[in-house]
């Protein structure tokens, strides 16, 4: 049956190599296929008890074999099955051929797929499977339409027809299901990129207990309790100089309410102390928002290097600009050498200068949306979305710095001991899509990079807990969630409350 769903994400590649792992192990490809078919039945019943019809989708190789078993258990049930395929199954091979001949075998009918042909209860996509890299084939294509038309439930075995399984990207088109139950291993793609949108809900199955000796996985979602206990607790006899003093540097004119939201939240987030330098504009409304930060205004970059001095980190961009100004600030910024947050328009000058580049290492933390990421790449949007993960890889790699790309399922570089798995976090919500959201995570990012942590640790603690109070803020409805509604959760999620 299946269970919870697991921290390690694996790679199509890695995930048949445990498959033959657990056959070389004793367990025989079709007794896996048999424990496939059971957690897809359970699953199934438990969303859907009542359907009573299902329509099954079977493609080639072990996936349709899924998919050929699960119909003869639904048969044997009671239920009303048939099944449409798009590979001749006389032309299956092995474990697939059996299940094929076991379905048959039961008088289900089973015929060729066609468009027009009618579609009838639950409907199961058992088409493709892992297997898919590029764009899929035009008469499956035709098959997915038709599923995604239907306007019926719909339950993907191991992941969605035409998602790849290492990146979320999608191969043209793919099966938009309700429901997903993925086997022996999870996969990357089930949770980035389009994964999460085509997914629905996520059932994993392990079949098997694991070899001792497993692949090396491609990412690790991230974990609240674990990465708070990696903070030092604070003594009875602390004081503020203890927990660092940050300084945010942006705000050019008419962008001052970016930088009030990632001072306020710093504060909100442990740090000691919290210093700002932006326009003259903003000081006033800075101080009546929030008295607790210190406020300097700066015409000149040069302006700044009393703060710059006594700061223990930084944080760049939120409201930052692209003026002469801006870069004049970010300029003098970077050369301090401290470690730093860069958001928003520092990094998007810093796609237009690389030359600032040379002054960053691995004390720096980066916070790209896609659109960033691919100036900061020299590529497009569509391309980092196209293979997120070889993006942070890239981004890390070309700036020698922490990266986190957001979006759903934002990944992260990964932490010391582990430096190539990447981090996942599975939390947020689209209520979060609205403006001054990365402003917020750039003022927790600083306020725990100021206080000691690690910069890596920083960066994914930071990123959960900013998806996490998402969450939290959500609970009364998405629509009209504005950043400053996360400020308070951000608090309460750092002090180890949960709700």
């Amino acid at each position: 049956m299946a269970n919870d769903f697991p921290a390690a994400l694996y790679s199509a590649a890695a995930t048949r190599e445990l498959d033959a792992a657990l056959i070389a192990g004793g367990i025989s490809g079709l007794e896996l296929m048999r424990r496939a078919a059971d957690a897809l039945w359970q699953a199934l019943q438990a969303r859907w008890p009542r359907a009573g019809v299902l329509t099954v989708f079977c493609g080639a190789g072990n996936n349709a074999g899924d998919g050929y078993l699960l119909a003869h258990q639904a048969l044997a049930a009671g239920w009303e099955v048939s099944i449409y395929y798009l590979a001749d199954p006389q032309r299956l091979q092995g474990d697939a051929a059996t299940a094929w001949q076991r379905a048959a075998g039961a008088g289900i009918r089973i015929q060729a797929w066609a468009p027009g042909q009618p579609l009838e209860g639950v409907l199961v996509d058992a088409l493709l499977g892992t297997g898919i890299t590029g764009e899929v084939r035009a008469n499956v294509a035709a098959a997915i339409a038709a599923i995604n038309a239907s306007n019926l439930p719909v339950v993907a075995v191991d992941l969605p027809s035409g998602l790849d399984a290492d990146t979320g990207r999608i191969g043209g088109i793919a099966v938009k299901a309700q429901l997903t139950v993925t086997f022996i291993a999870a996969k990357l793609g089930l949770l980035t990129a389009q994964g999460p949108d085509h997914c629905g809900e996520l059932v994993f199955a392990p079949l098997a207990e694991l070899p001792i000796e497993t692949p090396a996985a491609l990412a690790r979602i991230l974990d609240l309790p674990a990465l708070l206990a990696q903070r030092p607790p604070r003594a009875r006899s602390a004081h503020k100089g203890q927990f660092g003093h940050l300084l945010l540097l942006g705000g050019d004119q008419g962008m001052g309410g970016a930088i009030m939201l990632a001072a306020e939240t710093a504060l909100r987030s442990g740090a000691g102390r919290v210093s700002v330098l932006t326009r003259a504009e903003h000081v006033p409304a800075l101080l009546a928002r929030c008295p607790e930060v210190m406020v300097k205004a700066v015409t000149e970059a040069h302006q700044a290097s009393e703060l710059l001095a006594r700061a223990n980190a930084l944080v760049i961009g939120p409201g930052l600009g692209q003026s002469t100004w801006s870069h004049s600030l970010l300029e003098q910024a970077l050369s301090a050498g401290l470690p730093q947050i860069l958001d928003a328009d520092a990094l998007n000058l810093i796609a237009a200068d690389p030359g600032l580049a040379v002054k960053l290492d691995s004390r720096t933390l980066m916070t790209p949306h896609p659109a960033e990421a691919a100036r900061l790449l020299g590529c497009t949007t569509a391309e980092v979305q196209d293979d997120r993960p070889a993006a942070v890889h890239a981004l890390a790699q070309q700036y020698s710095c922490q990266v986190v790309l957001k979006g759903v399922g934002s990944l992260t570089t990964g932490l010391p001991s582990a430096p190539g798995v990447l981090g996942l976090c599975r939390a947020g919500n689209p209520g979060m899509a609205t403006a001054g959201m990365g402003d917020v995570l750039s003022g927790v990012c600083g306020a725990l990079l100021a206080q000691g942590l690690p910069p890596a640790t920083a960066l994914q603690l930071a990123v959960l807990v900013h998806a996490r109070a998402g969450d939290m803020a959500a609970e009364q409805g998405q629509w009209g969630l504005l950043a400053s509604d996360l400020i308070m959760p951000v608090r309460r999620l750092l002090n180890g409350f949960s709700e």
